[in-house]
């Protein structure tokens, strides 16, 4: 009997991954994918490795691929972006070992800056998707994915979403399945993408996407669940678990491949119900090309095209059902906050004691824009802080970026933040850049990155000096200092925002979280000596709370000691006391 093991979406893609004969795998660590690279770096078998950025990370699975051997690159929908420039010419060169693109979005926004639906992009780029709706699908799925890629040519995107990602389900394990190397062939007209070539390749992308759709009808991952026929659903991936529960006795055509899809068995379902549904979270993809067949359905004309779905949703807007819901909790608010010890918490203390504005980044300091720190005042994407402040120079001249800092994280700086500095150095820019070297990919919970010296695998390596590489572009200002030594901070960021030149300051101290040793020195409060002012409460540490008589604690389960609060008290009521 087959062993069973309760796994995570993404621990079931990466076993599905090792079961399918996969051998490289590339990502960029990014919420809700993350962990599927974390799970695959347990197999031996498999070769993983943290990229510089998705774009990258493309490009390593399609070498691969092209070498003969069955690839993954796997991030979250954002990172599409960063990545299509390579995706949509592989759509044209097709693969040599199956190639694999697991893309996850993220309905509701739990860890991203906009809703995209992914299944539009690769509509755009003519490649197909795969979408499970548990782990154990997860699983199996992925490993059909790699038979797709390989048998229509083409790379295959697997879309997944949060609510699958980070969900639990059984799994039923079976074992890898060794696959010979496919031999390399060099073919000019098929892997070299100069216009030439690429006029015959559209005509074959064309041909293989009218193929696919024709044989749609018989891929065993679309299936039709004939029940009540008054009411039909067409739907796909976590919400046909919805539909299962809201509707139990309704029909279902079930879509594991969701583009392209699979016309003749949509027309022939809808024909055999009274009312036809399209439940699909975020756009209307699916329901679009059903109402271009001419098919009277019900879609977003009753759903919303934001956020998550659930039972309740498709109960109250589809069946009109009055739900005897009991009221939430009434509860607290907890805002985002950085955490107690947090670097940045210092930097952007700084930054707003000196008036300074921040065009901001993607990650933990992006918490910067909120109270009571409020000193970020735009976030765009990855890498696009010292681009914006660039152009703000540009724009307005030299003496307004004195007003102004970027500021952007060292696993961000890798990620595309060099391309962006180098663009300063190369249009003679001014303005003060702040990277905020925390050691670690902080948001998506302590990746490794081309700066720290250690690999996906755990492998010692030489890490990238952030320093000698400014120095390497031009840049003679560049500076260290601890974010944390609040003065000399203070003094540094003042002299260099005045200047006329570029300037790097690398604001460097370790995450809180790095370290998992004990606490040995925490920061305690005399409350005979506290005067009341605030000034410790400015920063927002989530250590310290207010007193009903004015003075203020410090929560000892919270406190690391970090000091912060000691340096902006100037009656001596804070101090650091020994506790290890």
């Amino acid at each position: 009997m087959a062993e069973k093991k309760i796994m995570l979406g993404n621990e079931a893609i990466a076993r599905g991954c090792y079961e399918a004969g996969v051998k490289v795998s590339a990502a960029y660590p990014g919420t809700p994918s993350t962990e599927i690279s974390e799970n695959i770096v347990k197999y031996d078998e498999i070769y993983a490795e943290w990229s510089p950025n998705e774009k990258v990370a493309m490009e390593v699975a399609i070498g691969a691929s092209l070498a003969g051997v069955r690839s993954l690159c796997s991030m979250k929908c954002v990172g599409l972006n960063v990545a299509s420039d390579p995706l949509y010419t592989m759509s044209y060169i097709g693969v040599t070992g199956g190639l694999v693109v697991v893309v996850a979005d993220d309905p509701g926004l739990y860890s991203s800056q906009n809703e995209q639906d992914t299944r539009a992009v690769a509509r755009a780029c003519k490649v197909p998707v795969v979408e499970p709706s548990d782990s154990n699908e997860a699983k199996n799925f992925i490993k059909y994915a790699f038979d797709l890629s390989e048998k229509y040519d083409t790379p295959v995107i697997f879309r997944t979403t949060t609510r699958l990602a980070h969900s639990q389900g059984v799994v039923e394990l079976e074992e890898r399945v060794e696959r010979e190397d496919i031999p390399y062939e060099k073919n000019i007209k098929k892997n070299v993408m100069m216009p030439g070539n690429a006029k015959f390749r559209h005509l074959y992308v064309e041909e293989r996407e009218n193929r696919m759709a024709d044989e749609a009808e018989s891929f065993p991952i679309n299936r039709v669940e004939m029940r009540d026929t008054k009411i039909g659903v067409i739907t796909s991936g976590i919400p046909y678990q919805y539909v299962r529960e809201a509707m139990p006795d309704a029909s279902v055509l079930k879509l594991g491949v969701v583009y392209p899809l699979p016309k003749k068995m949509v027309a022939d379902f809808a024909s055999k119900v009274d009312v036809l549904y399209i439940i699909e979270e975020l756009d209307p993809i699916i329901e679009e090309q059903v109402r271009a067949m001419g098919i009277k359905c019900i879609g977003k004309d009753k759903l919303t095209v934001q956020g998550e779905y659930s039972t309740n949703m498709l109960k109250e807007k589809l069946l009109g059902e009055k739900l005897d819901i009991d009221a939430p909790a009434d509860v607290p608010v907890r805002p985002p906050i950085l955490c107690p010890g947090c670097p940045h918490r210092a930097t952007f203390h700084v930054m707003k004691k000196l008036g300074l504005h921040g065009a901001g980044d993607i990650g933990c300091y992006t918490l910067g824009a909120v109270a009571p720190l409020g000193v970020v005042d735009t976030t765009v994407c990855m890498g696009a802080s010292i681009s914006t402040l660039h152009g703000m120079e540009k724009a307005k001249g030299k003496d307004y970026v004195k007003n102004w800092v970027a500021v952007i994280g060292d696993s961000t700086f890798m990620h595309t933040g060099v391309n962006s500095l180098m663009n300063m150095v190369y249009n003679q820019a001014t303005g003060t850049v702040i990277i905020l070297d925390n050691s670690t990919t902080g948001m998506t919970g302590h990746q490794d990155h081309a700066g720290t010296g250690k690999t996906l695998k755990g492998d010692i390596v030489n890490s990238i000096d952030v320093v000698k590489l400014c120095n390497g572009m031009g840049i003679e200002n560049v500076y260290v200092q601890d974010p944390l030594d609040m003065k000399a901070f203070e003094e540094l960021l003042k002299r260099e925002v005045a200047a006329d030149h570029l300037s790097v300051i690398v604001a460097k101290h370790p995450c809180a979280l790095l370290d998992k040793k004990k606490v040995t020195v925490q920061v305690a409060c005399d409350t005979g000596k506290c005067k009341k002012c605030g000034m410790c409460m400015k920063p927002g540490c989530p250590a310290i709370t207010k007193n009903a008589d004015g003075t203020v604690s410090i929560n000892d389960t919270m406190c690391n000691g970090c000091g912060l609060c000691e340096q902006l008290c100037r009656f001596g009521a804070l101090s650091k006391v020994n506790v290890g």
